[in-house]
């Protein structure tokens, strides 16, 4: 069953911490590549960050560079988006997904077959 379970959602001022959660089964965490997406309101869904089944070849975008760490933790088959400096402008549902293959498909690329997990809302409040 592809099914990823995301959690650590919620709210947090302007400048605060959040970690997002996400629990994918066995077979997808080792060998696909996993991400963060998230969709403000209004917005195009955007990728937030990613990472290679092997843990390299992270990636984040621009907006979100030197605050948010994306990482992997094997030994519970999560992958975890830590968010800093919390800005107004990152609220919005975040989505786990995973990827078809151990390698991401370059950032801007759109059209790619992810699977999804149900979203987490994160809200940040001035």
């Amino acid at each position: 069953q592809e099914q990823l379970l995301e959690s650590g959602g919620g709210s947090a001022q302007a400048g605060g911490s959040l970690r997002l959660s996400c629990e994918a089964p066995t077979n997808i965490y080792r060998n696909r590549c996993l991400a963060w997406f998230r969709q403000a309101p209004g917005k195009e869904r955007e990728r937030v960050a990613q990472i290679y089944c092997d843990g390299s070849n992270v990636y984040y975008v621009d907006s979100v560079k030197g605050r948010f760490t994306i990482s992997r933790d094997n030994a519970d088959n999560r992958v975890y988006l830590s968010m800093d400096n919390l800005k107004p402008e990152d609220t919005g549902v975040y989505y786990c997904a995973a990827g078809r293959a151990c390698d991401c498909p370059r950032p801007g690329f759109s059209g790619y077959n992810w699977i999804w997990g149900q979203g987490t809302q994160v809200t940040v409040s001035s």
